[in-house]
Parts: structure tokens; sequence; C-alpha cells
């Protein structure tokens, strides 16, 4: 677990997101509380629950950006879901416990990934003699035959005829340790070979659950473990892609993916952070009509996963008792007031995002490590064309951004995205032909370009 203090969990999260302080204060605790409980006794160790969030804010100004780069910052298993995907049981959709079997998922796949890096030395090392062995069989009648080694190197895998004695003896054929070193070098990546590799395609049914077809498979292949064997097929392709392929093959076998499964199960269980988007939208009362009717049932059926329960995966069971939940909306129309109170009181901590500004756009578009005017700028040297963002060209592209949020829908700062394309998509469109130029975005080249879209405010409030 990162032990990175609330001041170094804000600090991070700064050279992403600009402003929402609040809300960076209290999952920088939060997140620091998980690292504190690992150093209790275990007699008080598992009473200590996760607080978990409510951020409440519109659209745009950081909700979800917020709970993806602290998952990212701890290397936590996260998943980001919407409230309004699932239905209550007894309703055709998705049921909230998929939510459990999807962060199961992704925990499993970083505990692989973990693990594959620690054994891709030796993997690799595996994989080369394997493509060795093909390029030079043992069996001295097959190395006879017209192998894979003598279309590589010309024939200097087939055994030589004896020299006459007027002639000047054969050219003799790499050792082996030669030719793994041409393999492992790279020499022979463009080489075609062919191997024989697992068949992957298994057999998989989808299991029908009370609320629908559930994504849970069933692979056949594990549930009867030896009794069916593996499938095998030929492939023909080049050494590179044949590395890769028998690298993976080699980490799988190195690997206990029993282990792994057991590792991801704990991983999720301590240090799982679940985003919920959108709860304003399941946020009512009973009574409603058409697809609102199961709200408040949705609401239900979450109270007892953010509670703590165990949840049956295909991995095995993960309980859901200190998974952090991060929930999110805009509650324009609804108020946190109006979910049920029993989940009203698994949010503790609440946050209130604020609205973004003209300032704070002009710090979004220059400030950040991922900062929009930076990714334009590098794109658009791609095409060797050099842009540069004058002072007055960054200020008007945050007043106009902050002036259609104002008149229209105020979506954030996902406003700068909409703006920001329209100034460049010429310039984007014609980049190949500029190549050398250096073109300097100021005021008068911002209003230039969206001058036409800014006076008719009608067509402004379907473009911008």
């Amino acid at each position: 677990m990162n032990s990175l203090t609330p001041k170094q969990i804000v600090e991070e999260l700064d050279k992403y997101i600009i402003g929402q302080n609040q809300a960076k204060k209290a999952v920088a605790v939060a997140l620091r509380n998980r690292y504190r409980r690992n150093f209790l006794p275990d007699y008080i160790k598992d009473e200590i629950i996760p607080k978990n969030i409510l951020m409440i804010g519109p659209t745009g100004v950081g909700k979800t950006e917020i709970a993806r780069r602290l998952a990212k910052l701890t290397g936590a298993p996260f998943i980001k879901v919407e409230a309004t995907k699932y239905t209550e049981v007894g309703y055709v959709g998705r049921d909230v416990e998929s939510m459990i079997r999807e962060l199961a998922e992704t925990a499993v796949r970083m505990e692989e990934k973990k693990r594959f890096k620690e054994v891709e030395p030796k993997a690799k090392k595996a994989a080369c003699d394997r493509i060795l062995k093909i390029l030079r069989p043992a069996d001295p009648q097959k190395a006879q035959q017209q192998s894979p080694i003598s279309m590589l190197l010309g024939g200097m895998g087939v055994t030589p005829p004896e020299p006459q004695a007027d002639e000047a003896p054969a050219e003799l054929s790499p050792s082996p340790e030669e030719l793994l070193k041409k393999i492992e070098s790279g020499e022979l990546d463009d080489e075609m070979i062919e191997l024989e590799v697992d068949d992957n395609s298994a057999s998989m049914i989808e299991v029908f659950t009370g609320t629908g077809l559930d994504e849970m498979g069933v692979n056949f292949q594990d549930v009867l473990g030896g009794l069916i064997p593996k499938k095998r097929k030929k492939r023909r392709l080049t050494v590179k892609d044949a590395k890769k392929l028998l690298s993976n093959e080699e980490s799988m076998k190195l690997v206990d993916m029993e282990e792994v499964k057991r590792q991801a199960i704990e991983t999720a269980e301590r240090h799982g952070i679940i985003f919920l988007d959108e709860l304003d939208k399941i946020a009512g009362k009973e009574g409603g009509h058409g697809p609102d009717v199961s709200r408040e049932g949705v609401q239900r059926d979450i109270l007892p996963i953010v509670e703590g329960s165990t949840i049956n995966t295909k991995y095995g069971p993960l309980k859901t008792d200190h998974v952090l939940f991060i929930a999110a909306g805009a509650f324009h129309v609804s108020k946190p007031s109006d979910l049920i109170p029993e989940l009203q009181g698994r949010f503790p901590i609440r946050v209130n995002l604020e609205n973004l500004g003209a300032e704070d756009f002009l710090k979004i578009l220059t400030e950040p490590t991922n900062a929009i005017v930076k990714q334009y700028k590098e794109l658009l040297a791609t095409e060797g064309v050099e842009i540069e963002f004058s002072e007055d060209g960054i200020k008007e592209i945050a007043e106009m951004s902050e002036s259609v949020n104002n008149q229209t829908e105020n979506i954030g700062a996902r406003r700068l995205h909409t703006i920001m394309e329209k100034v460049l998509e010429d310039l984007s469109f014609n980049a190949p032909d500029h190549k050398g130029e250096k073109i300097v975005v100021d005021r008068e080249f911002v209003r230039k370009e969206l001058s036409d879209i800014v006076d008719d405010k009608d067509l402004s409030r379907y473009i911008l």
C-alpha cells in the first residue's frame, strides 16, 4: 500500500486537477486511513471501516478524475460504474452484484500483469530456447531435411556433403549458441517460422441469473481440468511475434494462477475502490413510471454491498466490508436527502465541488501535467507544425468557455475541449500543408475561428 501522506496525495492530485481542494482533502484522508489501518492490532483492525464519500457537483468539475487519479496513484483495483446501469432484482438487466465481479476481474488482471513482469526475463529466455529447437531440431534425421533453419539461413541447416579434394570446405552452420544469440538480439525477427500453440478459443457459456444474462462465463477447460486435453494448432508467424506469444505461454507456466487469484481477491477486499457515478439519477421514491419504477429498489440492492457482504465471483468469494465507495452526482433535480436514509448513512463524508470559472479554465489549459494546450502542441508537432499559444489567446479561450457555459448548459471543463477543437479544426485539417511553419494562436486567431458561431446564438447552442 502506498505510504504517501495526505499532503503528498493532494500535491499529486494537483498535478492533474485544478481546484476542488475540499474533495481532494477528503479522498486523501480516506486513503491515508487505509494505510493507518494496516498497523492496527487484529482485534480492532476489522472494526475500522472505510468512510465512503459522496461528491456533489455539476458535470465536468473533476469528480471522476479525482477518483481515477487516486486509484492510479495507489495502484489499487479501481472501477467506474454508473448507477443507472442496474435494475433491482426481478427486472431484466444488470444486477448490482456485477460491479463486485467487475472489481475482482480488474484485480486479477492487475495481479497477473505484476506477476508476469516479475518472471519476464525467464519467460523470454525460455521462449528463445523453444524457437531455437524449432530452427535446429535435436533429431539429426530431421536436421538433414529442409528444416526452418535451412530456409532462414540459406540451407545452412542441411548437413553439407563431404567436400571433394579439389573443393574448398563448405561454410559451417552456426552453432546453437550463435543461433540463440541471433534470436535474442533480434537479427532473425523478420523471418517466418511455424509452431504449435495452445488454442485459446475456449468454450464459454453464459450463466442465466434471476436478473438476466450475467457476464460470468464458465470455461469448460477450467471446470473439467485435465480431463479434456488442450487443443493445439499450427501457426505461421515471424520470429518476433513468436517470441511474444511463447513468452506469454512460458509466463503462464511460471506463474501460479491460483495464487494470483487469491492475492487479487485479497487486494480487492483491502484496497479496492468503486466509483459509483450518477447516483442522483436513482434518487427518488416509489411510485414512478417507466424506467424510473425501480430506482428505490436499486438503492436497496446497493445498500448491502456498501454495508458489507460477501459476493461470489468466478475467482472466489469477495467481501466488500473494506472496499471504498466514492459516489458522485450532480443532484440538480434531486437532493442527497432523496436517497433512502440507510444509503445516506453509508456515505458519511460529503463534499461539494465548485463550478469552474474563467480563472480555473486558464489554469486547466496550462498548468496540469496533461494540460490541454500541451496535448495539442504535441499532436501538431508530429506533423512538423509548431504552434504557440499566446497569453491573450489562452485567456480568450477560457473566457469564451465560461461565457458559453453560462449561456447554455454548464458542462464544466469539458467545454474547453469543444472550444479548442473548433479553434484548431482548420489548422488540424490542413496541418500537412503547413509543415515547418510556426503558427501563433492569439486572441485574434481565436475570435476569427469562432466569429460565425459566437455571433449566431442559436448555432452556438448546438456547435459549442
